[in-house]
């Protein structure tokens, strides 16, 4: 995949100073740029009359963008501080070698900073501000994107990208985009809405994405839902979207479900930051902060999630039904009403439609002050840290360092480890070492009819009831550098070149040296290698927690 970086908007030189003519074979001082056209459009100075070929003669609305088919190499260029109603609904494809673009030009402010940016609001008028359908081969940068109408309307979004009866499409990148105030319906069963939808579908021809980045956007005030995509869940229809990366983008303000790919191979799911979850839900609705269902394989790691509120559910992290081989680690989870960690699977969907849940592995994490709820939902106040239920087989949760904060007085919940029978039947095989459950005051763990659950070399302190056999355990106080919990820094993002490895706040948690738990965790094989912080395991001797 050619991976060389067109930024039209990070070029200080005017781009019509090196291109007046429209054909990017002209501009030398470029060599990154495809041969192809170029073509503007400034909704202030531009007219449809215009051919669209220079910064002199621009398009002014996307009736004359939409018109065109454009060629692989293409680039489209809109200035920066203009606006557009309707959607943007570009034609044509390119390809891996030779993507078609889409950028703004003259922009004045940092890229990176969402100000300045070409604004496109489609007033809820059509189900998307953007709408890739059925091409591949683009680039899609630097652009605003709003889409509010004057009721709530169910699959609205901001951003949407879909397939259908297309085969495989390859190459589509959305980069640096600011997705806000979508107002779509709040019910999952209605459809939801969300900030960006990904969606491939067909019965005639079986399609699917194979190298699909979203990176760097920031989405705000987006009902239901941040990132979603849907493909194909049944495992008898199987046919999985590849190389699919969501990276370095910023959710804010979202009250459903954050991140969840759906129907994919590999997924990775990275450095990405949700926070500031609005209680909007209505009652008994679910969501959870970043998850996969239909997937294989997925990666989530190097990610924080906070102040989720959802009804139900609620955590910050998940490993849902009809996965094999989920990986959540390194991340950051904090003040999630609902909890830390959700791992399912529906005992009652099963092949050739559900895999089930088989072979989650949960490491490396941090979970601070999860588990907060206060309101009511439909089983009373209900907010285990972790909550495992259903048939999940062969789960191994190990080297997470788990603070349960003191919470208040009354009806709420202080259970640590909830097992359940989602469906009928309880989880197999669930093996808990080398993890620090930290309680400042009281809390427990119900297991039901749990089937071989495993707990070996865990660190516990504080008041903790029906704690599990441990034919290892550390009953200590685990003297961390620092126990100030609750000051949990604000954030913008997650450096995608450091991660957590120069964080604070975590750094706080490193284990002080004569720690009851430094060098003493069971050596665990494919472990990853190295600690949330990026310090290096010991394959002589490893600690217990998240950090070495």
């Amino acid at each position: 995949m050619n991976r060389k970086v067109f930024h039209i908007a990070s070029i200080i030189i005017p781009v019509t100073a090196i291109v007046l003519a429209g054909d990017v074979s002209a501009a030398t001082d470029l060599p990154d740029l495809p041969v192809g056209k170029v073509y503007y459009v400034d909704s202030q100075a531009g007219s449809d009359n215009h051919d669209g070929l220079s910064a002199e003669r621009p398009w002014k609305s996307l009736d004359a963008v939409n018109r065109v088919t454009f060629q692989p190499g293409d680039t489209l260029l809109f200035k920066a501080g203009t606006s557009y109603q309707g959607q943007l609904k570009p034609q044509g494809s390119g390809d891996p070698q030779h993507p078609i673009r889409i950028d703004a030009y003259d922009l004045k402010e940092p890229v990176g900073s969402f100000r300045g940016l070409p604004r496109i609001d489609a007033d809820g008028k059509t189900d998307s501000a953007l709408l890739l359908y059925n091409v591949q081969g683009w680039e899609v940068r630097n652009l605003e994107l709003t889409n509010t109408g004057p009721d709530r309307k169910p699959r609205r979004s901001g951003a949407a990208v879909r397939i259908r009866d297309f085969g495989t499409a390859k190459h589509i990148l959305l980069s640096g985009l600011y997705v806000h105030d979508v107002n779509g319906s709040l019910v999952k069963q209605q459809g939801g809405g969300q900030g960006i939808l990904l969606s491939n579908e067909g019965r005639q021809v079986q399609s699917r994405f194979d190298g699909l980045t979203i990176e760097n956007c920031l989405i705000r005030r987006c009902e239901r839902n941040g990132i979603i995509q849907h493909g194909y869940s049944s495992r008898s229809q199987w046919y999985p979207n590849l190389n699919v990366r969501i990276r370095g983008n910023r959710l804010e303000e979202i009250p459903g479900d954050g991140i969840v790919p759906i129907g994919c191979d590999g997924a990775i799911v990275e450095y990405n930051r949700m926070r500031d979850c609005t209680r909007l839900l209505p009652e008994g609705e679910a969501a959870a902060g970043i998850w996969p269902w239909a997937c294989d394989n997925t990666v989530i790691q190097f990610n924080e999630v906070s102040d989720h509120k959802a009804p139900w559910d609620g955590q910050g992290f998940d490993s849902d039904w009809n996965c094999q081989n989920t990986l959540i680690q390194y991340n950051f989870s904090h003040d999630n009403e609902g909890g830390f960690l959700l791992v399912c699977n529906n005992g009652q969907s099963q092949m050739p439609y559900s895999i089930g849940n088989i072979g989650t592995v949960v490491r490396y994490n941090v979970s601070v002050n999860d588990g907060i709820r206060t309101q009511r939902t439909h089983v009373g106040v209900f907010s285990p840290t972790f909550h495992i239920s259903g048939p999940c087989k062969d789960t191994k949760i190990y080297n997470n360092t788990i603070i349960i904060t003191r919470k208040p007085e009354g009806d709420v919940d202080k259970t640590i480890l909830k097992m359940d029978n989602w469906g009928g039947p309880w989880p197999e095989q669930t093996w808990f070492a080398n993890n620090i459950f930290y309680v400042q005051d009281r809390a427990g763990y119900q297991f039901g009819k749990d089937i071989k659950t495993v707990f070996v070399n865990n660190l516990y302190f504080g008041n903790q009831d029906n704690r599990p056999p441990d034919e290892k355990a550390i009953v200590a106080e685990p003297c961390f550098e620092s126990s100030d919990f609750l000051a949990v820094p604000e954030r913008a993002g997650i450096d995608p070149e450091k991660g957590f490895k120069e964080d604070p706040y975590l750094a706080k948690l490193r284990l002080k040296q004569g720690s009851p738990g430094a060098g003493q965790g069971k050596q665990i094989p494919d472990n990853g290698g190295r600690d949330i912080l990026g310090k290096a395991i010991s394959d002589k001797a490893c600690s217990v927690g998240a950090k070495e």
